[in-house]
């Protein structure tokens, strides 16, 4: 009987346990929860002639930043799958050796292709959704309505209660802006698949959408405990209890939650993550009028030093940005900004130019001066989706723009940019702070 994956796609492998390893494993890697390198390994140790088990390993090398790893494995699975694999194979293979390989417009649209032939390759079909996928780190401005657009051209080819399937489709609306749609998706493939982080992160980014910040708090509370602390995004979901708690001005709580798992000294997770949430918790903490001690700044600018020196990643540039303004680093800031202008006028860096200016903004801001921040962050702001990351992310920069607002005085402009908010989405923030604007 031959081997197949979880959609009866056929596996060039004679043996069952290393198929079923495989499936185990890419389950693991798609709901990232622990175990995921170890089944891998035994479904190498079970056939060491199975190309796409390698693949497998390399994708979450890839994921974990173990980036030497990553791309030993690929060219081993590259070396086998020309050897033995399926037409099928091959492709799988040459997408992910372009993602590891750091080309990500070629696995862009192989991966496009690809699904065109092989709609339910789960492994290639994740590359271009989330967060943190070749769609949002692509530079478009349409990322999210792309998202939206793939899962839909292919939804007839998965099962109705796919647990995958149905979160990424539920993370694509919610994102997009359909936050109902979002909500029923992706509480529902939580319900069919609990030990899944990708599901219970998806649960709080549309519920942060909604405004049920109280609800999405809760839900973290009940799952995080069941989730090892090494887990890949065990700080990130703990993250999204602080700013909760910091929404609702609970500063008590949002501290001791970012003390005991979101700070350098105890994050376990990817440092992409560990860099934004540090930085934009901190600052959004210091946004919002609440003093943040010199100490954990300079915590979270040193663990950074390691990391994205080179600038053109925008979503890392950002954050980079945060720490370099926060802890008074105007030659690194500027030095970041100069590079990424450059990169710019050689139509190397297609984010655009709302990535140095924003450099350049939240130097302004951590100046303190916020008419010159408002200045650059208003012709730029419809923009910042071409950075990446989520929209519960890039809000962050709407919120320096509009506390710039209300402290240069500009409070007609800060009125209706709460409004268009508050239209949007139910914030206790944003609504203490249009009762503070209210006219006299």
């Amino acid at each position: 009987m031959a081997c197949v994956d979880r959609y009866s796609l056929p596996l060039s492998t004679t043996s069952e346990t290393a198929a079923e390893r495989y499936r185990t494993g890419v389950d693991l890697l798609l709901s990232l929860w622990t175990g995921v390198a170890e089944t891998l390994d035994e479904a190498i140790a079970a056939d060491p002639e199975f190309a796409l088990a390698y693949a497998a390993r390399a994708r979450f090398h890839a994921v974990r930043t173990e980036i030497v790893d990553a791309k030993a494995k690929i060219a081993k699975a590259s070396e086998l799958v020309q050897k033995n694999g399926t037409e099928r194979e091959r492709s799988h293979v040459q997408t992910l050796s372009y993602v590891i390989n750091g080309e990500p417009a070629k696995a862009l649209a192989n991966a496009l292709q690809h699904l065109d032939s092989w709609p339910n390759d789960i492994v290639i079909m994740s590359l271009p959704l989330g967060a943190f996928g070749l769609f949002a780190f692509s530079g478009m401005h349409d990322h999210d309505q792309a998202r939206v657009d793939l899962c839909e051209r292919h939804a007839r080819h998965f099962p109705e209660n796919d647990w995958w399937f149905l979160n990424y489709r539920g993370w694509a609306h919610g994102e997009n802006g359909d936050v109902s749609l979002g909500r029923a998706l992706t509480q529902r493939s939580l319900e069919l698949r609990r030990n899944n982080v990708n599901a219970v992160h998806a649960v709080a980014h549309v519920l942060y959408e909604a405004g049920a910040n109280d609800e999405a708090g809760e839900v973290i509370k009940a799952w995080l405990p069941g989730y090892d602390r090494s887990g890949t995004l065990h700080n990130h979901i703990a993250w999204h209890g602080a700013l909760i708690a910091l929404e609702r001005d609970d500063l008590e709580s949002a501290l001791g939650i970012y003390a005991d798992n979101v700070a350098p000294a105890v994050a376990t997770g990817l440092p992409i993550n560990v860099i934004s949430d540090t930085s934009s918790f901190l600052w959004r903490m210091q946004a919002y009028g609440h003093e943040v001690p010199a100490s954990m700044w300079e915590d979270a600018a040193r663990y950074a030093s390691s990391y994205f020196q080179q600038p053109g990643f925008p979503f890392a540039d950002f954050h980079m940005a945060l720490l370099a303004a926060a802890t008074g680093d105007q030659r690194a800031l500027e030095q970041r900004a100069a590079a990424l202008s450059t990169l710019v006028g050689d139509g190397k860096l297609r984010a655009g130019a709302v990535v140095p200016a924003l450099c350049h903004a939240v130097m302004a801001f951590a100046d303190g001066h916020y008419t010159d921040c408002a200045r650059i962050l208003e012709p730029v702001a419809h923009e910042v989706v071409r950075i990446g990351g989520s929209g519960a992310q890039r809000e962050i920069v709407q919120d320096t723009l509009l506390v710039s607002l209300m402290r240069a005085g500009e409070a007609e402009k800060a009125r209706a940019l709460l409004d268009q908010r508050l239209h949007r989405r139910p914030s206790p923030r944003d609504s203490r702070w249009l009762a503070g604007l209210a006219p006299s």
